[in-house]
């Protein structure tokens, strides 16, 4: 639109996702009062046509904006999140100079995150404007394991998480936090987990959680992929897979020690994209790629892979390639046997 206000650089998004009480908007309060979030935009959405969460919320900023949706992100009003976005530099704007760094989409209770993922990546002036900076997730610790076991949404939300906040520990017994911390770890090991109190969190935490951007150090890719160094330059194999409470989702690890040609890469994404879609619940791969001197980052969900990011490079002679997945109804055996077919040669 003629005179928006132009960013230099995408605009951050922090998408925060977590089941119906489990504290994201006591979260999302705490959050706003503190400097690294000074010039957000918050969008809350809700599910229904009578929500409460907003009266919840209180941005005690004044350059906080506050923007509000109604139904639920991961169906209806993916096009009104669309526009919302699209706007907001102008709308949100004074003599021309947009007033916030960062969005902060706070999804409904029942919100599948992937739906909002594909949005954000995918549409076209979206990604002009937009970067995703990371998926935070919020667990609450006393009902947490059950509602895992009930609900899908709440599995999926937790699965594609960059981050994973446990809340009302304080609340809960030794015999919750246990089930809790063992269904986190079958459906989401590769994220970082942190315990909260009463919604308290550093924001500065919540900052660039996301897949490595271009030029990233090797250091943060391996923080990202929650691998050590030599975990991740390890040989071709395939780590067993972590116990799961639902047989159908697997957490795996896959390593090659020879590079890969880029072309058998594309090939093999193209097959994950046309076979494999949802059943490809998320992936993460630090890869060293025939023909470049720097260690390439991928990621997907799903249907939607990300365009390769290349890092700064290797620290030394030493390279290899790591592939970690989360699968649904997909054998471990068949991905790795494509792995080989494409990749290895």
């Amino acid at each position: 639109m003629a005179g928006e206000p132009e960013s230099p650089s995408p605009i951050p998004i922090t998408l925060l996702s977590g089941f119906l009480g489990s504290g994201k908007t006591t979260l999302l309060n705490r959050l706003v009062r503190q400097p690294a979030m000074a010039r957000a935009l918050v969008i809350i959405n809700e599910f229904g046509e009578i929500g409460l969460d907003h009266r919840l919320f209180t941005a005690s900023q004044e350059n906080v904006q506050v923007e509000l949706s109604n139904g639920c992100l991961c169906c209806a009003v993916r096009g009104d999140l669309v526009k919302t976005l699209s706007d907001a530099p102008w709308r949100f704007a004074r003599q021309g100079q947009r007033q916030f760094d960062r969005v902060v989409i706070e999804s409904s209770g029942l919100a599948d995150p992937a739906p909002v993922l594909h949005t954000l990546a995918r549409h076209p002036r979206l990604m002009r404007r937009y970067r995703l900076d990371g998926v935070v997730t919020t667990v609450d610790a006393v009902n947490g394991a059950s509602t895992l076991e009930r609900f899908d949404e709440a599995r999926r939300q937790v699965t594609l998480a960059d981050l994973l906040l446990v809340t009302k520990r304080e609340m809960s017994d030794p015999d919750s936090r246990s089930r809790l911390d063992a269904r986190l770890d079958s459906l989401n090991p590769a994220a970082p987990r942190l315990a909260i109190e009463h919604g308290e969190l550093d924001a500065e935490r919540l900052l660039g959680i996301g897949a490595p951007r271009e030029g990233a150090s090797l250091a943060e890719a391996f923080v990202w992929i929650n691998a050590a160094p030599n975990d991740a330059l390890a040989p071709l194999q395939g780590a067993a897979p972590v116990a799961m409470h639902d047989p159908e989702v697997e957490s795996f690890s896959i390593s090659f020690d020879q590079p890969i040609p880029p072309a058998r890469l594309e090939a093999w994404l193209e097959l994950s994209q046309t076979l494999m879609g949802e059943r490809m619940l998320r992936f993460k791969g630090l890869l060293d790629l025939e023909g470049r001197t720097r260690p390439t980052v991928i990621h997907g969900v799903q249907h939607l892979i990300h365009p390769p990011v290349e890092l700064d490079a290797w620290p030394d002679d030493e390279r290899g390639s790591r592939l970690v997945f989360i699968t649904k109804g997909l054998p471990r055996e068949e991905l790795t046997r494509s792995l080989r077919n494409f990749l290895a040669g």
